[in-house]
Order: C-alpha cells, then structure tokens, then sequence
C-alpha cells in the first residue's frame, strides 16, 4: 500500500511538470486589441484589481475625389497620410466602407426668415429622401427648428411619412440653428436604430440642414454644435435657401449655370458647418439645381474610407486638434474629411470646448 502511494505522488509531479512545459511551449493568445473607438477608455484586471488605460484612438471617416471631383474607392492604407496638428501619426485601423445603413437627420428651418422659400425647403427635402433614402435599410427623421427644435417625425423608412409632414410645416418664429444641430446630435444621431438582423452595429450618420444660416435665439454657439456633430461622427451636408446674390438689374444671372457670386453672412456659416465636419454646402436657386448633388451625396456617403489613429502629441487639455488627411502619391486627389477633434479635458471627464471656430 505504502509502495502504490508513493506511485501515485510521483505520478502527479510527472503530469504537473508535463502541464507547465506544454503552457510554456503554446501559451495563450494574447487578447485582441479593442475596437476603434474615439476619446474612450479600456478596463482592466490585474491580482483582483481594476485600473484604467486612456484607449485615445480618433476616428476619421472620409472621401477621395479625383480632378474631376469623381469618386476614389480603391486606394489602400500607404496611400494615406494623417497629420494631427501638423505632426504625422500612425494608422492604427484602415478599411474601406460601402453600402453602410444610412442614418438621416432632416432639418428644416422654419422660422419667419425663410418664409419666402418655406415652398423650395419642403421640395428640396422631399427630393433628398425620394433621391437617397432605400427601404428596409435606410431611415430618417424629421426636424423643424424655428425658437427651438421639435422632432416632428421620429426615425422611418417610410418615405410617404416622412413627405406628409414635411409638406405639413409652417414658417414663423426666430431662428435657432446651434441648437437644433446639437439637440439633433446628442439625443438622435448618437444611437440610431441599429441595421435589421445580425449586421454588424455600423451605420453612416448625416445631416442634411436647409435654412438660412442665421441664427438669432440659440443657448448652444456654433463651436458646441459643431463640437457635438464632430464627438458624434455626423456629416452635415448644408443647403442655403438664401437668394440675396440674385440680382434683379441682371436678368442673365437668373441663366446663369453658376449663379453664386458671393456668400452671406448666412452662407458662410452653412459652409463652416460642413466643411469642419466633412461635409458639403450647396447654394442653389431652384429646386432642380440639386438633384445631381443628391445624387453625389448618395453615392458618396455609400463609398467612404475610415481610418483610426492614437495621437502621438495627445494632452488632456481640451484643445482643438485639426486633423488633416493627405494622398501624397495622388497630388490631385482632394479629401473630404472632418477637419479637428477636441481632445477629451480629463480620463474621466466629458469633453470641453476650446475656442471659436470661425
């Protein structure tokens, strides 16, 4: 009996001694990395004990256009390069993204200063929706904003809704454009409905704003709304119903095919709001003047590249860092990308504006 003991024990040492030399021959995989994700933060365990690593990726969605303003969908990661504030950085995540589930906001303007184009706001937005939105995959919702922004029309993929009341508006009241962008942003685009089935949680989030540009009763400034689109990775695609630049004494301008010859105050902020979060503005006199820009708007946001990168000069300061995204093989390639991030003021705090964006 004694003899079957000790043979047991030596029996239990040789298997031990077999289970460490094989775990240190094929150890464990080490984890995967985490998702690309803007400002965040990852958690982790060690002896019992959780501790905080700042995950201060930023994610950059954008477009490549050629010479003639036409689609590039096949470049690679070397073609790129991302310069944040002016310093290189290292691609961390690269990949090409078509065909992604749209997620719409339509915002209408209807104060008492576009009462006079009220008619060409609900023909341009209807346009939009009959021109991009695909059934069963994308959806929209409607808001109006004149003292203040009201969703009339929450997230749909039924086009004749989203018509009715559109073409149920009314014009009257001030002008809050800042506010209806962040309210649209934060409460909306910041957890759409996610795709049907077992895709994948991705969707593209877009802002199409028809108005005037002036505002005159907004709480938030224009860095906030700008701020909350760019935190919330929503492009905002502007569309002016100004007609101020027409001039009557020329009866030509009106047949004119570039009809713009100068911007408004208004104009101008319609444009910073796109250009800052990758977008475009349009300044169009009639309704028609937009149905191929629809087009290139659909085809465009169907047909985006997406990138990720840790900021080598990163501070927790709150500062803006513009970011800029160049092809340095293709010279005459343009990029349509937002243009800053703000650097998040603290690991465990939100982020804080700093500055004016002009």
């Amino acid at each position: 009996m004694r003899h079957l003991s000790v043979g047991i024990v030596v029996l239990g040492v040789l298997l031990g001694s077999v289970l460490v030399l094989a775990q240190q021959q094929n150890p464990a995989p080490p984890p995967a990395p985490p998702p690309a994700a803007a400002q965040g933060q990852e958690k982790a365990q060690q002896s019992g004990t959780t501790f905080h690593i700042p995950v201060n990726l930023v994610d950059v969605l954008f477009t490549v256009l050629d010479r003639r303003n036409k689609l590039v969908p096949t470049l690679e990661k070397e073609d790129f390069k991302v310069l944040d504030d002016n310093i290189p950085q290292d691609i961390r995540y690269f990949s090409k993204q078509s065909d992604l589930p749209l997620r719409i906001a339509m915002l209408l303007d209807t104060s008492n200063s576009i009462r006079d184009r009220l008619k060409f706001e609900q023909d341009a937005a209807n346009n939009f929706l009959f021109s991009v939105l695909r059934p069963r995959k994308d959806e929209a919702f409607l808001m109006t904003f004149d003292d203040e922004p009201q969703v009339i029309e929450g997230f749909t993929n039924d086009t004749g809704a989203l018509r009715d009341r559109i073409l149920s508006t009314r014009a009257g009241g001030g002008t809050a454009v800042y506010d209806a962008i962040y309210v649209a942003c934060q409460n909306e685009l910041s957890h759409p409905p996610r795709p049907p089935g077992d895709q994948p949680d991705i969707v593209r989030r877009v802002m199409i704003l028809i108005s005037d540009g002036e505002d005159n009763l907004s709480t938030h400034t224009r860095t906030e709304a700008i701020e909350m689109a760019q935190r919330t990775s929503v492009v905002i695609y502007s569309i002016s119903t100004s007609t101020q630049w027409v001039s009557l004494d020329d009866p030509n301008k009106e047949q004119s095919g570039n009809r713009k010859y100068h911007l408004t105050e208004g104009d101008e902020i319609l444009k910073s709001l796109a250009e800052e979060t990758g977008g475009r503005a349009f300044f169009p006199y009639h309704v028609d003047d937009l149905d191929q820009s629809f087009q290139d708007i659909s085809e465009e946001l169907r047909n985006q590249y997406s990138l990720a990168y840790n900021p080598m000069n990163h501070a927790f300061d709150g500062r803006y860092h513009r970011i800029r995204v160049e092809t340095p093989e293709h010279k005459g390639f343009q990029v349509r990308a937002r243009r800053g991030y703000y650097a998040r003021a603290g690991r465990d705090t939100a982020v804080q504006p700093a500055g004016t964006v002009k």
